[in-house]
């Protein structure tokens, strides 16, 4: 059964569709069956994977709405070696349509049931505010990947996930959800600023601190453009090689909670 990593951060430009993408990537590099499931209606993971999100005619929007099955929905990824439920505009419109609906917050958390036995690892890149796209991302999780960049502003952001879990958890949607782990990215080792907020943050994580870093990377910010993962695009990249440690330590921490 797959573990369904929820990868949020109510402050963009963290890095959080990079994160996804990538960590998809290599997941299905160390030979991992593997889902990304678009929740973002920009629908950049999707773009990412190499999906052409115009074309896009079943995806996220449809399986929230009853409109599909997931399984119905999913592309499967050439540059990435992983699955896709696609995401585009369209999405946004989820939001309005499912403020009526009996169990809104469930929707995305049901779907995955009826697939979940398929894959060992079901990735969710959540849209960048707290929305009922978020919390359905949220309630459909096992754990919470937090990717943030080491500055002081980012930390007031991380503060405010923190607590939107702790209510999810509190009100019964999720009670198992829990923090997987807390990212660095665009991590510079060389700034005192990086530094400085980088020490407060295992002050106050300890273990929930990824030991792994992700750098700033050009070949990280190109591969997009080519529609592909980095693992696709420069297999020796320091952003690459980054994503893969994490996929490696990411498993590694999982392996421990189940056998816990």
């Amino acid at each position: 059964m797959a573990y369904v990593i929820a990868i949020a951060n109510q402050k963009g430009g963290v890095g959080k569709t990079t994160t996804a993408v990538n960590l998809a990537a290599s997941l299905a590099h160390y030979e991992k069956k593997v889902l990304l499931i678009d929740l973002d209606p920009q629908g950049n993971a999707s773009t990412g994977s190499g999906i052409n999100k115009g074309s896009v005619k079943l995806g996220t929007y449809q399986v929230l709405l009853d409109e599909t099955d997931i399984a119905s929905a999913i592309i499967h990824s050439d540059s990435g070696n992983f699955d896709v439920l696609a995401a585009n505009r369209s999405l946004a419109g989820a939001e309005v349509e499912l403020v009526q609906e009996i169990a809104r917050e469930m929707r995305l958390r049901n779907a995955i049931q009826t697939i979940r036995d398929d894959y060992d690892y079901i990735i969710i890149d959540c849209p960048p505010t707290l929305t009922l796209l978020t919390i359905n991302g949220l309630v459909a999780a096992d754990g919470l990947l937090i990717p943030m960049i080491c500055e002081y502003y980012a930390l007031e952001g991380l503060s405010d996930l923190i607590a939107t879990m702790r209510k999810i958890r509190q009100s019964g949607l999720n009670p198992n959800l829990e923090i997987l782990g807390v990212l660095r990215t665009l991590y510079d080792s060389r700034s005192n600023l990086s530094a400085g907020v980088s020490e407060q943050l295992e002050q106050h994580f300890g273990e929930y601190l990824f030991k792994t870093d992700i750098p700033r990377n050009i070949r990280l910010a190109e591969a997009p453009s080519h529609g592909m993962p980095a693992l696709a695009y420069d297999a020796r990249a320091k952003g690459t090689e980054a994503y893969l440690a994490l996929a490696q330590e990411i498993q590694q921490r999982i392996d421990k909670k189940v056998k816990k």
